[in-house]
């Protein structure tokens, strides 16, 4: 599936540079990191609210945490994309931690 984050990811690298009339991805960026960083607190919060009223009786409550869920990694790319990361780095990194525990992990990045 990191297929799809890579032509995601070189889809946003080709809107970025695009009118911030036609492209919502060149509008945010146009508007900063501020914007972005914005979007990523609303489409969490979205996410969080799609998690909480889950039910998995209801194909629509699904369907909301997987479409907010979308949302949110969208608009994270669209931030490493404008801070020139890629989602390879966080793919390296989360690869790195297979065989490491969460609490292990987490301590270490304490120090």
């Amino acid at each position: 599936m990191s297929e799809v984050l890579t032509e995601l990811a070189a889809i946003l690298e080709q809107r970025k540079s695009a009118s911030s009339n036609v492209s919502y991805v060149a509008s945010l960026h146009e508007k900063g990191l501020n914007m972005i960083l914005e979007k990523i607190g609303e489409e969490a919060t979205e996410t969080i609210i799609a998690a909480k009223e889950y039910d998995e009786n209801d194909s629509a409550s699904k369907q909301a945490v997987i479409n907010e869920t979308a949302d949110l990694w969208f608009h994270t790319m669209v931030m490493l994309s404008h801070l020139n990361l890629g989602h390879n780095q966080v793919l390296e990194e989360l690869e790195k931690r297979f065989n490491i525990s969460g609490l292990e992990e987490k301590a270490s990045r304490q120090n």
